[in-house]
This record gives structure tokens, sequence and C-alpha cells, in this order.
């Protein structure tokens, strides 16, 4: 059934007729802001099925691939549900959609949601990232289109050395850096390795990533936490715990926010070389730093004894599953047959775009273009708490893509009640204590919550809605 004879569209058809009178270059954009503020506004009602996109395009006289982008765009945002071979639905804020219509296990997304760790994806280089793929093709030899190197493609690899030590002060060349499907498999090779080598027990942060544990656990190690103080994770309690091996997240740790301090970083050095010991270190998110030069690799000061794992997924997008590995030259050959028989390697075409993207100046254009509005973000976040919430703390503002917020005092011990009243009132939010100890010595309950996802006005409505659930739930806490 087309457009104009579907009943749940009959109301929101004048809404998308602009984005047919719109000039070409900007139909896209106009058909998005269209469909955005009929959701809005509500002239697409919650649970409404939206027409194919080839059925969409034909009634709007628009290219079909402009009505996908847009689908895509607006799913991405939140405004719309899509379903796997059940089509695309309006998103419906504190309900559900049609249960026909959504596979089992999906729920709604909040209206609005601080998960930490999330990039913006509406500013995925598109045009760039299509133009590299086609030069890549295009330079690409017949026999190049076979298995790769299991290591990742000799050209991506050079790149990744080159950038790592321009930008992360990594000390690496081509044969240490190991392409992989993102962190995750970073960590589970490194597990598996380990693991070869005899490791049983591995140190992790607390509170830290949760997958650090869950990856390693998965590979019959099991996974120790090991508390943090001011300046990074504590040595006494990681020698105490008689792992071989420990995951950091120096540069800007998850979640507290800090950055290990040198002395931390030197004492933390210090005990990896009293024994056959490795220093595992997630770079997540080490580009995005705003008011000063982001913190080195703690791997520049010892790439023997530290491996370092990072990945495009909070740069560009997760969904490339796109990362690296850079080893200490022993593991280089344990690690590489790891990763020949998880995968064979990964996909030539998305290694040899990412090269050319780095090649030609336009990754490190999209990362200016990124911290730009991450900070406008973050300081669009910390106004917001500062006008609803007076009396709140918050921390670990200098990088990365969240913050850690201490609710005013006198809130009370518990984070529980506030969350579910968040929930209730269309906000999701995540305490520090999801992550492990909390560690606070003033009782307050601290959340930890994520931006760069995030329009300025999506931030301070969601933070409006946190305030009424803390008024709501602080006798409860």
């Amino acid at each position: 059934m087309g457009l104009s004879g579907t009943n749940e569209w009959a109301a929101a058809w004048e809404l998308l007729l602009p984005a047919v009178a719109a000039p070409p270059r900007r139909r896209g954009r106009t058909l998005q802001a269209a469909l955005r503020d009929a959701v809005r506004s509500g002239r697409l009602a919650a649970g409404t099925r939206l027409p194919a996109s080839r059925e969409l395009a034909a009634d709007l006289g628009v290219s079909r691939g402009l009505v996908t982008d847009a689908y895509e765009q607006l799913t991405a945002e939140g405004y719309l549900r899509a379903g796997r071979g059940a089509g695309t639905w309006v998103a419906s804020v504190g309900g559900a959609l049609p249960a026909a219509g959504i596979p089992d296990g999906e729920r709604e997304l909040p209206d609005v949601d601080f998960k930490p760790g999330t990039p913006d994806l509406s500013l995925f280089p598109r045009a760039a990232w299509t133009a590299a793929q086609r030069r890549a093709l295009a330079g690409m030899a017949h026999r190049e289109l076979g298995y790769p190197d299991p290591r990742g493609l000799p050209a991506l690899r050079r790149v990744v050395a080159g950038l790592l030590l321009r930008r992360r002060g990594v000390v690496a060349d081509a044969g240490r850096v190991i392409v992989c499907s993102g962190v995750a498999q970073a960590m589970t090779l490194l597990g598996l390795a380990l693991h070869g080598d005899g490791h049983r027990l591995a140190a992790v942060e607390d509170p830290g990533s949760p997958p650090h544990a869950a990856q390693f656990e998965a590979v019959g190690i099991r996974a120790v936490g090991v508390p943090l103080d001011g300046e990074g994770i504590r040595v006494d309690a990681l020698e105490a715990s008689g792992a071989g091996s420990v995951v950091v997240t120096p540069a800007h740790q998850f979640p507290s926010g800090i950055a290990y301090s040198a002395a931390r970083r030197g004492e933390l050095l210090a005990w990896a070389r009293g024994g056959e010991r490795l220093i595992v270190e997630d770079d997540y998110d080490g580009e995005f730093r705003y008011d000063r030069a982001p913190v080195g690799a703690l791997q520049g000061l010892d790439p023997e004894r530290v491996a370092y794992s990072g990945s495009v997924s909070k740069s560009l997008a997760p969904g490339l599953r796109l990362g690296w590995l850079v080893v200490p030259d022993r593991l280089v050959a344990e690690v590489t047959r790891r990763k020949l028989h998880l995968d064979l390697g990964n996909s030539v075409l998305d290694q040899a775009a990412f090269a050319d993207l780095v090649e030609r100046g336009d990754y490190d254009r999209h990362l200016r273009r990124c911290q730009r509005a991450y900070r406008d973000r973050r300081d669009a976040l910390v106004a917001a708490l500062a006008e609803s919430l007076p009396g709140a703390a918050v921390t670990g503002i200098a990088a990365g893509l969240h913050v850690i917020v201490a609710l005013p005092a006198g809130y009370g011990p518990r984070a529980e009640p506030l969350v579910a009243a968040a929930a209730e009132a269309g906000v999701r939010v995540m305490p520090l204590s999801a992550y492990g100890r909390d560690g606070a010595a003033d009782g307050r309950v601290r959340l930890v919550l994520g931006y760069a996802h995030l329009a300025p006005g999506e931030i301070a409505r969601g933070v409006r809605l946190l305030r009424g659930a803390w008024e709501a739930s602080a006798t409860s806490g």
C-alpha cells in the first residue's frame, strides 16, 4: 500500500511535502527533518508502521536511497524502530510497539538516554567514507580480494603505526600491529594467548568496564577486581592479587574519568617488570581531550611490557568493527595464529578504506569536527546540571564522552530509587555503582552520564527530567 492510501500516514502527509520541493542537495535533510517533526508533534503516532522505503520513495518521487538514509538516521536517533523482517515503526516513549512487529527481547528507547560511551553516529563522514571505499576498490588487484593476511593489510598496519605514534605516542612498527574487530576481539586474542602461556588470573580495574572481566573469563582466565584511588589503579592491591596481567584505561579511566598520574604509571610499569607480567592498555577514547593535549599512551614508556588496544568505535562508528592491537614482539606470532583461527582476518575493503581516510587527512578532519561538537555538548551538560541540580559535583570533564555527577548532599545513600524514578520519567541514567565499587567516602550517589550522542537541547531536557526524578525519589533514597 502506498503512502497516500495509508490511513496512519494521512495526518503526516503534508509535513513530508517540503522534501519533494527542496533542492536536490537538501532533499535528504529536509525529509529527515519532516519525519522527525511528524514524530515529535504526534502526527505520526507511536506504533505506526511506516511504508517500505521503495513505496515511500515512489509516493514522494524521490530516490529509494534517500528514504533509506532517512529511516536509518531516525532509527539511530531513537525516533523509529526497525525489527528484523518486521519493517520500520514509529518509536513510543514509555510504551511498547505492537508485539507482532518487534522481535522478542527488544525494548523501547527512553526519551533521553545518557548511556555512556556512545558517539554521535550522525557525525559519521558518509561522503568521505564512501569515496574512500570507491578509491580502495578501484585500486585493488583481483588477488587482493582473496583471504587477507590475518594480521591485517600491510598498508593499513603501516598507517595505523604512524597514526598511533603521531596522535598517541605509541611505539610500534607495522610488524607489531594486528588489525582486529574492535577492542573486544583484541582482549579475546590476548586472553587466548595468555591462557596458552599458562596464565589463569588477570586483574581488572574496579570500578571498570564490565566487558574486560567477561572477555578474559570467556577464555578461561579468572578476573579479579583491583580498587582505584585518585591516581589510578592501586599497585599494592594489584601485587597482592597475584595476577600476572592487568587491563587498565590510564589515559581516561572508565568510568571514573581520571588520568593516571605519572607516579602511578611508573609504579605500574615497575610491577610489570617484576616478573613475566603484561599490562593491557585499553585506549578506548584517548582521542577526545578538551582542555589540554591528550595524555600519551602508557605503551610508549615500555613497548615490551604493555599491549595497546584501540579502535574506531568511538571516533567513527562501532558498527565498522575495526580496531587494532599493538603487542610486544614475543606475542606477535601467537596472537597472529589465534587471529587466523578465529576469523581468517578482517574485511579488506574496510581496511583499505580506513587507510585511505587516514592518509588523505579525512580522519583527522573528522576527529577535529567531533572534538568541537563533543566539547560543546559537555559544556551544555555542565551548564544544565548547574542550573537544574545546584550542589551537584561534576568530575571527569576534561576528556572522553561521559562525566561523573555526584548528586547534591542529603539525597541518600542508594541510587536505585533515583534510577527507577528517572526511567519512569523517560530518562535513562547509570549509577557509578553499576560498574563496581563506588569508593566515595562522602556517601553521595554518583551517576555516569554520557553526552556525546545527545544534542544540547536533549541534554537540557534530560537534566530537567532528572531533576524531577531526583525530587520525586529523594525521600525514599
